[in-house]
This record gives C-alpha cells, structure tokens and sequence, in this order.
C-alpha cells in the first residue's frame, strides 16, 4: 500500500486543518501548530442520566468532510459482553461501543521509533458497487518494564454486599497478589477498601515491603453498601500526599460501579477525577461482576484522562495484571485525538463506526484545552469507517492525523498520513489484510447486537469469516471471536 505525507492536499478549505502534520512515522514540533482557536465548549449530555442512543446517519462530504474524536483504548464492552454471552444472556445495547471490541484485538502497525505516534490508513471496496471501508490505525512504541519510570499506585477496591458473588473477591485479591510480584523495588503502592464508607489499609509504602502489601490484600473482606464516592475520595487523597513528580501516579478502582450509597449522581466523582487528572493523576477502572455499572466506571475513566477494561476469569485477571498493566503503567501521550477528512471529490458519505460520546467540533482538534485520550506504551488505536464512494472515484480518498501533548512538557505534536482510492484493496474479504477483515468482523459484531442489523451483514455471516480467520490469522482471540459469534446465534 503507497502512503503519502499529509503535506499533500486536496486543495480544498477542510485540507487546512491538517496543514501543519508532519510526514510518515513522524511528528511536527509544538512550533508549528497552529495556535488553539477560540470555540465554545461542547456540549455533553448529563451525566446523570443514560446517554441517548446516537444517531448514526452518513455524513455527507459536500458539506461535512472533516471526522474529529478523541482517542480511546477501553476495551471493557467487549469484556463484559464477552462474559454475558458465555452466560447466555444478550448483552445490554447501552452497553456495546464498537470501538471497545475492535481495540481488543491485535493489530501489528509498525512502531514508531520516538514516543510519538505511526499513522496506518488503509481499506478495502466491499463487493462490486462503491461501498467501501476505510481504516485509521494510530500505533505507539512499546516499552520494557525494566525500563519505565517508577510508579505511585493506589488501589481502590470495591469490598461492598455486591461484591459477594462467588470467585468475585477472590479473583481481585488474586490479580492484586500477582501485580504486587511484578512491581520493580522503586514503585510504591497504597492500598484502600470501601463499602459503607472508604478505609485505607495500606498508605503509600515501597515495594521493597511487599509483605506488608500482601497482608492489606488478605484482609480484604465483604460487606456493607457501595459507597464509591467515600473509596475514590479517599484514593485520591492518598495518592495526592504521596504524589512524586518523577514518577506515574495512578489510581486503580476495582468495582462492579453499582454505587448506592454516597453522591450517586456521578457529577462530583466525574469533576473530582477531572480535577486529579490536570494534577497528573490518571485512573484505571477494572469491571468486575455479573451486573455491572458499565456507563459509570466508562465515564470515570474517560473525565479522569484514563482507561476503562473488565474482567471475569483468571486469563483476563493475568492479561490485564501481568502483560498488560506492569508494561504500561506509563503514559506516551495526554489529550490524543484524531482527525480524518475525506475528499468530497471521491466521497460521497461516510459513517465512524463508533466512538459515539469522543466525539468533536473539528475546531477542537487543535485547541489543546479540549480533553483527548490518554495513551500508554505499545498501544494502538483503530478506527474504522464505511464510506461510500463516488462513481469513478479517484486520486486521494482521505487524509488522517494524530494530534497529541507530551506527558511532561504538554508540548504538542502531530503525525499523519493520506490514502488514495486506488490503495484500496479490491475486495475486503477476499483481498484485504487478514487483520482489516477481523477488525470489520469485530466491529459489524458489536453493531448487530446493539442495533440487531450490521451493514446487511447477518450472525451467519459473520460467523463464516470469523471461523475463516480463526486459522488464517493464527490468534486465540480470533478463535474466541468465531465462538462467541455462535453463542450470540444461539442467544438471539
């Protein structure tokens, strides 16, 4: 696939927006971007209340070529839809974002060799007619855990009545005990349990007295209300005395989110959390449980410049835990956000699959104050989109670009890349990357058990390619994919 610097343009006003990016792999300094412009703050739904369902209607690229969003790496609707089928129950479609499912899944984008970002963008026709998907993959450097910055964790555990579910507690105290093992000497971790009301068991204490630690995760024990309001309050003050400015300091909840004691109306957690992460104090929300507070431990994560993921087995527990967390503690960029804009000349409509509440104005790409994602290490984020092309399209379909801050400085950088029409690939499921094709399953996936309908695209269908790239791609989640297909089939 032929990739050109987003130096080339189309030629139009919306091309502008993305004037200043940088070429392959690379970014511009904070120097060259534009300086952020003055736009009215967006305007979000309640909080309070359950998000409305989005309207997910093409945009049409005569008068609206520029797509913007925020930069997200949850993957915890896929989690727990994943363990609601494998219970045999239909996921809650308030529940399902797209963008969790496909962020799931492996991606091999090749790294870049700074800390900033590699920009992928391919795609593939589907069939004969001018249907087509676009993909935006955004790839950051890996890095060992030998080699990253010491840690300030706390770990908020939800030890509430709800919490008595079998296994529940004993999975946490499990995934706590392993973390704990793989901390380097120069971390240090403080340890609070709440029900009716927050209680700390460990203030912030050294690795080098694991023993200590260890204890404080034994004496975890059930009872009493969900007072998450207390526990996080609480976290908060203990990470903020122990803050160190030359190390990741976090806040690690581990919850069911069904809150019912405290502030329960979700505006003074969201602001608080806001507030610590400007402090430099991110959070990590780990699901647990059955029922689960999906919508409120997903916000928290995305006003507290964080992530939000769920488990249910020991496998999630040690993926999450033992690969994932100790190699990722730190951050590679704050505020990450994406812009792609289409050329109206071979565009006739497009449509992001997800990303339903990151979205943003296409002023907000630039102007810094605007809250983006946090990214970590090796992490890579992808976005799809269905596009309709326009008859005899040709030349360039789209150009895409990554904006983000250094974790440190808060200089700003960007990287981006264009695809032309002709890059696309003949036919998504005959021709394409075998990781496009999983990504397009994953995604259709999710859509058809929130809106009972993907792209024409039935469970049968899905279940044939997903069963097809199971042995083509060589990966046990593909495989889990394929089986979680025929779970949804026997479900519905």
């Amino acid at each position: 696939m032929k990739f050109r610097p987003l130096a080339v343009g189309f030629g139009l006003a919306g091309v502008l927006l993305l004037a200043a990016c940088g070429g392959p792999g690379g970014g511009s300094s904070g120097s060259e971007a534009k300086a952020p412009p003055q736009v009215a703050p967006r305007q979000n739904s309640s909080p309070d209340q359950p998000r409305p369902a989005a309207t997910r209607t093409d945009s049409d690229t005569t008068t609206a070529q520029v797509s913007t969003f925020a930069l997200d790496v949850d993957t915890a609707s896929y989690g727990y839809a994943r363990r609601t089928l494998a219970e045999g129950r239909w996921p809650e479609p308030g529940q399902i974002r797209p963008e969790e499912f496909v962020n799931s899944f492996r991606q091999d984008y090749a790294q870049p060799a700074d800390n900033g970002f590699t920009v992928h963008v391919d795609g593939a026709r589907m069939g004969e007619g001018d249907n087509a998907v676009v993909r935006v993959g955004l790839q950051t450097r890996a890095s060992e855990a030998a080699a990253r910055r010491p840690a300030n964790l706390t770990f908020v555990v939800d030890v509430s009545g709800s919490m008595d579910e079998p296994g529940r507690l004993d999975l946490v105290r499990k995934s706590l005990h392993t973390l704990l093992d793989q901390l380097a000497p120069g971390d240090q971790v403080s340890i609070v349990s709440f029900s009716d009301q927050g209680t700390l068991l460990a203030s912030m204490t050294p690795l080098v007295s694991r023993d200590e630690l260890h204890a404080a995760v034994d004496s975890l024990s059930i009872g009493g209300g969900t007072n998450l309001e207390s526990g996080l309050r609480l976290g908060y003050d203990e990470a903020a005395k122990a803050f160190r400015s030359a190390a990741t300091n976090r806040v690690i909840l581990l919850s069911d989110g069904l809150a019912n004691q405290g502030d329960t109306q979700w505006r003074s957690l969201l602001d608080k959390v806001k507030e610590q992460a400007g402090k430099q104090i991110t959070l990590l929300t780990v699901g647990v449980g059955r029922e689960y507070g999906d919508e409120l431990m997903e916000q928290l994560a995305d006003n507290a410049d964080g992530a939000a993921v769920y488990m249910s087995t020991e496998e999630d527990a040690a993926k999450i835990f033992s690969k994932q967390l100790t190699t990722t503690i730190e951050l590679r960029a704050r505020d990450a956000k994406a812009q792609v804009v289409f050329n109206p000349r071979a565009v006739e409509s497009y449509q992001l699959i997800g990303y339903d509440n990151r979205a943003l104005a296409a002023e907000e790409f630039r102007d810094d104050s605007k809250d983006g994602g946090e990214i970590g290490p090796g992490h890579s984020v992808t976005a799809l989109y269905s596009v309709k092309l326009k008859p005899g399209a040709a030349g360039q379909l789209a150009a895409a670009s990554v904006r983000w801050q250094d974790p440190d400085t808060r200089n700003p950088a960007e990287a981006g890349r264009t695809v032309d029409v002709g890059d696309l690939s003949g036919d998504l499921w005959s021709k394409a990357p075998v990781r496009l094709q999983v990504d397009v399953v994953a995604a259709a996936f999710a859509v058809y058990m929130r809106d009972r309908e993907a792209f024409g695209l039935n469970l049968r269908t899905l279940g044939q390619h997903a069963g097809r790239l199971s042995t083509a791609a060589e990966d046990p989640m593909v495989t889990e994919l394929s089986t979680l297909i025929g779970k949804a089939a026997e479900v519905a």
